[in-house]
């Protein structure tokens, strides 16, 4: 499971390789910066979608970090803010994301932690998620659980809130932000493959569901029209429950473990 600089595209980017592609990253991605890569796992920070004043899910996502240390299967990255990457967010902090991929049994895991530091002299409050995109055999053969009775924000209705009842099911446009999600527990069963990914975290209090359906597939440049069907995105989130207030010198840490089981 090799670290590989890859420099295809015209964009130098870190990949991790399993024996197996577990994620999805759509066959029209743009690769060129600033566009952020449309699959993978974009980290957004210091916000995510439009809950603040800056562009959809902050500048992070298509920033480029530093590389730290890597492994035969691992990376440790940073970025070091400044506090004039956005004049709406003058505030200077140290993120640093490190994955690692494993093995539990014959399970493989993708492990993907982040932390922020507030190098600045002032509080800083910020929203994040791990933008993370599942690769699937098509949606309708895939059900969520571990959500039951879960409060949810509904984006599609204005934020009103929700709750969940049974497992989430796909037939039309979803995107919602659950709100106090347990750390453990949320599976996604695909049907068509017999297939299923666990996803455990920490430090993140929400999570987000959002398949675009249709009409959004067909209206995103950097998305196939009929690539819905092959996607999921479930995303461990500071989002719903309110934004992270951080102060200065304080550190915040997240973390996501992804469990791949095959049928």
């Amino acid at each position: 499971m090799p670290v590989v600089v890859d420099e295809s595209n015209g964009m130098e980017k870190l990949v991790l390789k399993s024996e197996q592609d577990l994620m999805f990253t759509s066959k029209q991605a743009i690769f060129k910066p600033p566009k952020a890569i449309r699959g993978g796992v974009p980290v957004c920070f210091p916000q995510f979608g439009q809950l603040g004043p800056l562009g959809q899910h902050g500048f992070a996502r298509n920033t480029k970090f530093d590389l730290l240390q890597e492994t035969a299967d691992s990376a440790t990255l940073v970025l070091k803010a400044v506090g004039d990457e956005d004049e709406k967010y003058p505030y200077p902090f140290e993120l640093t994301v490190r994955v690692q991929l494993g093995q539990q049994g014959n399970a493989p895991t993708f492990t993907q932690e982040v932390a922020a530091n507030n190098t600045g002299s002032e509080e800083m409050s910020f929203t994040a998620a791990l933008h993370t995109y599942f690769k699937i055999s098509a949606i309708g053969n895939v059900a969520v659980s571990g959500l039951d009775g879960v409060t949810y924000t509904d984006s599609l209705q204005g934020g009103q809130r929700m709750q969940q009842s049974g497992d989430v099911i796909f037939d039309q446009e979803v995107d919602r932000i659950y709100l106090a999600v347990p750390d453990s527990g949320v599976q996604i069963s695909d049907s068509g493959s017999g297939a299923v990914f666990e996803v455990h975290k920490a430090g993140f209090p929400d999570a987000v569901v959002w398949n675009p359906w249709v009409a959004k597939a067909q209206a995103m440049a950097d998305f196939g029209d009929e690539e819905h069907k092959e996607m999921l995105c479930i995303e461990p989130a500071v989002a719903g429950s309110g934004p992270y207030k951080l102060a200065p010198g304080e550190t915040w840490s997240g973390s996501q473990t992804l469990v791949y089981k095959a049928a």
